[in-house]
């Protein structure tokens, strides 16, 4: 730097004044320094780990932790094709958003490059949200849909899950089909008065999916012109301990009158089933849940369970992952990944019967 200067100002004291020469002289070092910061910005130090802090609602979901494991299995195989190092952390908030947010603040004093929240309460996002946007740690809540206002704060908040309406639809088609059967027609309407005596199981009071799949999986039912009488309504939780314990209850109220069990999902299902062979319940209701998990597959092809809807835990696992590794990287996120409204990753879902279960076995 200092031979450029004395160069310049031979060069210039013949033509120059002193002056000339002296402003000459500092535009040239700050030209010079410009030049030095812009090569320090554009370098760009290459990541050896990324960190990725999963919060779930409660480790005895067992469709969430499919998800968690497909999430970590995704990792592993990432790790091998790049040797970057992926250190996975996962947390369970056991129903509790009071906790989940305590886990995030923890995640996020230990700094983790991304956060994967599969949220207690969809409506009380807002903590962590704040907490995240403060430290500047991208998140991808799944699962459990989050108020729409919340996700549209900030760009680095994203949506992985399933669409509510498109699982009770299905379920309501498996029903459907089933009753459009005559001889599981007559093993369903027990009474043969044409109108099917059934109870609901339901998840969370509130809960996006829980209104949303008990009104739809109703509302096709009476469309197709299915005759519909509701005995009970119990909410379980998304429990199979619960679930099993409210059917006990409505088995007891109604001690030959069930023909049918709609549950939200699988969980909830086959704690209802539990019950209903535990105390060899008279009519045999037909029994229909929601997931797809490898417990209720597994009860539909031993023909215990009548139907499910399927969710891929895998694909949910390596999208909620495809999208939180390009965001610890800072790159942008592959086509691969179809992103509805900038935001949201909605997941395809498919019936399951005895029919075809053992192509998702």
């Amino acid at each position: 730097m200092i031979c450029m200067i004395m160069t310049i100002k031979s060069f210039c004291s013949r033509l120059l004044s002193k002056k000339q020469i002296a402003v000459f002289i500092v535009i040239s070092i700050l030209a010079s320094v410009s030049l030095e910061g812009c090569k320090k910005v554009s370098f760009r130090e290459e990541k050896t780990e990324i960190s990725v802090g999963v919060c779930i609602f409660d480790e005895y979901d067992t469709f969430v932790n499919s998800v968690a494991q497909s999430m970590e299995n995704w990792c592993r195989q990432k790790e091998k094709e790049t040797g970057i190092r992926c250190v996975f952390s996962v947390e369970s908030a056991m129903g509790s958003q009071y906790t989940q947010n305590d886990q995030v603040e923890k995640f996020i004093a230990s700094g983790v490059d991304v956060l994967c929240v599969n949220l207690v309460d969809r409506t009380d996002a807002t903590l962590i949200i704040d907490k995240a946007m403060a430290s500047d740690t991208p998140v991808v809540f799944f699962n459990r849909e989050l108020v729409e206002e919340d996700l549209e704060r900030w760009d680095k908040l994203y949506y992985v899950g399933t669409l509510a309406e498109q699982s009770g639809r299905i379920q309501a088609q498996i029903i459907r089909e089933d009753l459009a059967d005559s001889r599981k027609r007559r093993e369903i309407d027990v009474n043969k008065n044409g109108t099917i005596q059934y109870v609901m199981l339901e998840g969370e009071a509130g809960h996006q999916d829980t209104l949303v799949r008990t009104q739809v999986v109703t509302d096709e039912l009476k469309k197709a012109g299915v005759s519909l009488e509701k005995l009970g309504d119990e909410y379980a939780n998304w429990s199979k301990d619960q679930a099993k314990s409210k059917m006990k209850a409505l088995m007891e109220r109604y001690p030959f009158q069930i023909e049918m069990v709609i549950a939200n999902d699988d969980n909830m299902a086959l704690g209802a089933l539990e019950a209903l062979e535990e105390g060899d319940y008279p009519t045999n209701p037909y029994v229909y849940g929601i997931n797809g998990t490898s417990e209720a597959l597994e009860a539909i092809r031993t023909m215990r369970l009548d139907g499910s809807v399927y969710y891929d835990t895998k694909d949910m696992g390596e999208k909620i992952m495809g999208i939180a590794y390009c965001l610890a990287m800072d790159t942008e996120i592959p086509s691969n990944i179809e992103l509805s409204f900038g935001k949201y990753v909605f997941l395809p879902c498919s019936k399951i019967t005895y029919d075809n279960v053992r192509d998702y076995l």
